[in-house]
């Protein structure tokens, strides 16, 4: 997170409401030091409070409860909730809206954004409130290329928008120095142990979010979903460590639901059992039946609510 030259861009909207600023530098959430910007998103999702470091001074934010109900609705229009904070830099033509205006004014990738209708802007994430104030239909870009300096006109969406995208090629924001990747390496003994302490963490965490999916006021119900929420954990491209990281991850949630005490699952079994092994009488068999059925039941609904959720949006 150190790394980050101008600190982080907050795509969604609800996280500046909530006190955060771009080009802030998350030190921690509820307390814990928040060492990589792919860890915080979660962090944040799951916590009370944070500490950021704004213009050398450490602010302290406070979260509302039902916070990451809200980010949950407004993940559906934003993708990723925080990227590295870059100059106004247009990134890869490829990746530009179809049609997008300012390619057809002229733009080019690398072209460097310095004003808009006259308005200054050093940032990337400058750009959306400055056209979305705009009257006109029609606004003046000024852009950097190279060694000079061009005025281009360029028209608007209808959303109010130029067709940018920023820099999003992690290869290019480490050559810019903007960033910097960290990558860790394991020898075949040392994989054992940082596997079994990869394993405790993420069960730690999805722990923590089935803890917030029983709290109502949370709303964190709202991300429930099933097999389309599923396969679009899966990148659209093969990526090896992403296919079996998202792999592992499923592995470890299906033991954690398993060992839960609901008739049915195996954590069903376990309890009748202790409760055979302490009491020293089994349990009455049309009881048990009973109670295979409810959980069978319970965990069908569970199902046809997951992934109701996931193509009509029930728990929004």
């Amino acid at each position: 997170m150190s790394s980050l030259k101008y600190g982080v861009s907050f795509q969604d909207s609800l996280l500046l409401q909530v006190g955060f600023q771009n080009g802030d530098r998350i030190k921690s959430v509820d307390g814990k030091k928040i060492e990589y910007l792919e860890e915080a998103a979660l962090k944040i999702f799951m916590g009370k409070s944070a500490v950021v470091e704004r213009n050398g001074t450490e602010v302290n934010l406070k979260f509302p409860e039902d916070l990451i109900g809200k980010l949950i609705e407004n993940k559906k229009r934003n993708s990723g909730m925080l990227l590295p904070r870059t100059p106004a830099i247009i990134g890869p033509i490829q990746e530009l809206s179809d049609p997008s205006p300012i390619k057809k004014a002229g733009a080019l990738q690398g072209d460097l954004i310095l004003a808009i209708d006259g308005q200054a802007l050093s940032y990337f994430d400058e750009i959306k409130p400055i056209v979305s104030r705009s009257k006109n239909k029609t606004v003046q870009v000024q852009i950097l290329r190279g060694m000079d300096t061009m005025m281009l006109t360029s028209s608007l969406t209808d959303e109010k928008r130029l067709g940018v995208l920023p820099i999003l090629s992690e290869d290019t924001l480490v050559r810019l120095g903007l960033m910097q990747v960290i990558t860790k390496k394991y020898g075949f003994a040392e994989s054992f142990p940082a596997g079994f302490k990869r394993t405790g963490e993420k069960l730690g965490e999805y722990i923590d979010q089935f803890k917030k999916i029983l709290s109502p006021k949370t709303g964190a119900y709202k991300g429930l979903g099933g097999f389309k929420a599923i396969a679009n954990a899966f990148p659209a491209v093969w990526d090896w460590e992403s296919f079996w990281s998202i792999t592992a991850l499923l592995s470890i949630i299906l033991a954690f639901m398993n060992l839960l005490p609901i008739p049915a699952l195996d954590g069903g079994h376990v309890m009748f059992t202790l409760y055979e092994m302490i009491t020293r009488r089994k349990p009455n068999e049309k009881f048990l039946e009973y109670a295979q059925m409810a959980g069978m039941i319970f965990l069908l609904l569970l199902m046809v609510y997951a992934n109701a959720n996931d193509w009509l949006g029930w728990g929004k």
